[in-house]
């Protein structure tokens, strides 16, 4: 491996954000934060240093490895690696940030050279990224890049559309950002009417922080065909499996991250099954910002507007719960035309755009590309 022009440590992580260590871990929070400032202008996709420190510590199902480099002293760039543990393990996921004020000088492709080579050593030869885009571009406009699945689209001149492209990464797939303000302008009640019209056979329920042990087998089930059920263009995704235990470990990292969790479901009554799951937080040190994780209708029941009903469900329980929330965030793909048309209907309105990359390299001792 070629020596890198500049100096790549790595982040070390303190057992708590009040150890007496903590003050590089702080430095890169502040770090992280700047970014998304750059970015976005807010600190929407943001999380507190203590989510940050639970998200960031290794566990069964994954292994994050986190990086920085100074200039003069100061924090001015990072990467990031994320290995899977128990699926795709020939995949990694790195992501590389730098500040405006010190692009061009070769730190990001530093930084990104790094994180490929601690992938090769892995063993991993799928390398996936992504790149972040405000909405401030012509969808229409000219000089666009689309993904291999036809939909969606990003400004082909955009810093991180030129650094993934000429690092040999692929445009896999568009995500739609989107925000709700709150309260929605759009007519919950009549949405519910029309929905309930056509899911007859199915019933709501609903629960705050921690599914009730008689369907948390179920709720694994659904976890599960979060890999196999949403759209995820090109990318190169295996299939989940998940248990009751894995969705218990989920719970208690939401609940150490400082989350409240709202999570509303649909059960068909014949058989007894979890057809559908949403599930809204909301972090105690953001208190106007909701933030939408999992949507998923099961194949064998979509057409029935599931979909609608667990969401209109969940946002009424945040109405009620949650009075301070201003504004609902959510991500989904550019090709899930019916997700996209529930959130249109309730009133999300496009905040931004994430572009998902991806490029297969050689195994080592492997004359070919996997």
């Amino acid at each position: 491996m070629t020596t890198p022009p500049y100096r790549i440590e790595q982040v070390s992580l303190p057992a708590d954000v009040d150890a007496a260590d903590v003050g590089e871990f702080r430095e890169f929070v502040d770090l992280c934060d700047e970014l998304a400032l750059q970015t976005w202008g807010n600190l929407d996709r943001s999380a507190s240093a203590a989510a940050r420190l639970q998200y960031w510590r290794d566990n069964p199902y994954s292994r994050l490895r986190l990086f920085f480099v100074r200039v003069d002293g100061r924090m001015v760039a990072r990467s990031w690696i994320r290995y899977e543990l128990q699926e795709n393990l020939s995949s990694a996921l790195l992501h590389v940030n730098v500040l405006d004020s010190f692009a061009g000088r070769g730190i990001g492709r530093a930084l990104l050279q790094h994180a490929e080579a601690l992938a090769a050593g892995d063993g991993r030869t799928i390398l996936q990224t992504f790149t972040e885009h405000p909405a401030d571009f012509d969808v229409d406009g000219p000089n666009l890049i689309r993904p291999a699945t036809g939909t969606g689209e990003l400004p082909a001149g955009a810093s991180g559309v030129r650094f993934a492209g000429r690092a040999g990464y692929r445009l896999e797939q568009v995500e739609r950002f989107s925000a709700l303000e709150v309260p929605a302008a759009a007519d919950l009640a009549a949405l519910a009417r029309d929905a309930l019209t056509r899911a007859g056979g199915y019933e709501l329920l609903h629960w705050s922080d921690s599914c009730p042990e008689e369907d948390a087998a179920q709720l694994a089930v659904l976890m599960s065909r979060m890999s196999t059920d949403a759209p995820a263009g090109a990318l190169s995704y295996e299939p989940e499996t998940w248990n009751v235990a894995r969705v218990r470990h989920v719970e208690d990292t939401w609940r150490r991250a400082g989350l409240s969790s709202l999570v509303a479901a649909a059960r068909h009554r014949a058989t007894g099954e979890l057809a559908a799951y949403t599930v809204l937080q909301v972090a105690a040190d953001k208190p106007w910002l909701a933030s939408q994780d999992d949507t998923l209708v099961a194949a064998s029941h979509r057409g029935h507007r599931l979909g609608m009903l667990v969401k209109i469900l969940n946002l009424r329980r945040l109405r009620d719960g949650y009075p301070e929330v201003q504004r609902v965030i959510t991500f989904n793909a550019a090709e899930n035309d019916h997700m996209l048309g529930i959130n249109i209907a309730l009133g999300f309105k496009p905040a931004g755009y994430d572009g998902e990359w991806q490029r297969s390299v050689v195994a080592a001792g492997n004359g070919t590309p996997n």
